[in-house]
């Protein structure tokens, strides 16, 4: 791969060379921070990420765990915290959002640890590498549960996005569930359409069939795979969630514990994290009301949106990411020494 930078004399065609031996070794979140750091032309550059977050999304899957692990997920006995994560953004800006965690006691459901951080967006939403954009915010946030109050780490958490109901199998609820050791449940407002799982007629009827809340039908390939579960949260909803296996969990717990988590549409843990981070960036940005995940840009807005991200930097310096990158680790927050520990969770056992 070829990186062009924006002529700035010397010192440019020496981080030219630098850049093009940087990015070739470096992970997939290294790179996304060349994408959003140095000036490029863009085509070539989108690609080689896309790749990479791909690779990366495959060595991660490598560690997926799709069947119950936990004494508590026979029946729910012994299940006591159930974590929820969300991220709301400003409106009025591309880079600005907040990520929230929230940890609800089992079965009652009251909020018992909430934690909002403001945070700075590096990385372009691509739909099908949300978790490139997102993760790393909430494994901050489990950092600092963990340090704070330890007793109140989540035994399960429940992600605003998908697990195995992806298009390569590993959405947000997979890949946080890998890199954190935690079981992890995808709890979805919006249908991901793959391989058959379409909203078409025949799945609107199915839609209309969902008589009560509580009541499910399967997400099915064309090939008869199951992925997930439609699940009608409550009856005063008639649009239902869509639940898939993040990690270390069966789908059969996972739907009856998103069952269990419903008081309306959305779990309670996920519906507590989106209300605490709009209320603090109501707080923040008053002027502004919080709004969900930007719909996808047309390409070339996109790439206009990662260019205009490297605008603090003085216009005659180019930056290149460094090898530390953005992973979150327990001991100095910096990448490991090795590609193996890359992956290596945070707060369990894969």
């Amino acid at each position: 791969m070829q990186l062009v930078l924006q002529p700035v004399g010397q010192k440019c065609k020496i981080l030219r060379a630098v850049a093009q031996e940087h990015i070739t070794a470096m992970t997939a979140h290294d790179a996304s921070r060349v994408m959003a750091n140095v000036p490029v032309q863009t085509d070539e550059v989108f690609e080689e990420i896309h790749k990479k977050w791909e690779s990366e999304q495959q060595e991660l899957k490598k560690k997926l765990v799709l069947e119950n692990t936990e004494s508590w997920q026979s029946d729910l006995d012994g299940l006591r915290c159930v974590g929820g994560v969300d991220v709301s953004f400003v409106k009025t800006s591309s880079t600005l959002a907040c990520a929230s965690l929230v940890v609800c006691d089992y079965p009652d459901l009251k909020v018992i640890y909430s934690d909002c951080e403001l945070v700075h967006l590096d990385t372009p939403y691509i739909p099908g590498f949300l978790a490139f954009r997102e993760v790393n915010f909430f494994l901050n946030l489990l950092h600092k549960l963990r340090d704070k109050e330890p007793n109140l780490m989540p035994q399960v958490i429940l992600v605003d996005g998908n697990g195995i109901l992806h298009p390569r199998g590993f959405g947000i609820a997979s890949h946080l569930g890998v890199l954190s050791g935690i079981p992890c449940v995808g709890v979805a407002k919006t249908l991901m359409q793959v391989d058959g799982i379409a909203k078409n007629e025949q799945f609107a009827e199915k839609v209309a069939e969902l008589g009560s809340g509580g009541d499910t039908f399967p997400l099915m390939t064309d090939s008869g795979q199951i992925l997930g579960m439609a699940l009608r949260g409550c009856h005063k909803s008639r649009n239902p969630i869509f639940v898939s296996v993040g990690h270390r969990i069966s789908l059969e717990t996972a739907t009856k514990l998103a069952r269990r988590c419903c008081r309306y549409r959305v779990a309670e843990p996920v519906r507590q994290a989106d209300i605490r981070s709009r209320e603090f960036l109501r707080e923040m940005y008053p002027e502004s009301s919080p709004g969900k995940r930007q719909p996808q840009a047309p390409r070339s807005e996109r790439y206009k949106q990662t260019q205009d991200m490297a605008r603090p930097f003085p216009a005659n310096e180019v930056r290149v990411g460094g090898a530390k990158g953005n992973m979150c680790f327990l001991d100095d927050h910096s990448g490991p020494s090795d590609e193996e520990s890359h992956f290596d969770c945070l707060f369990g056992p894969t």
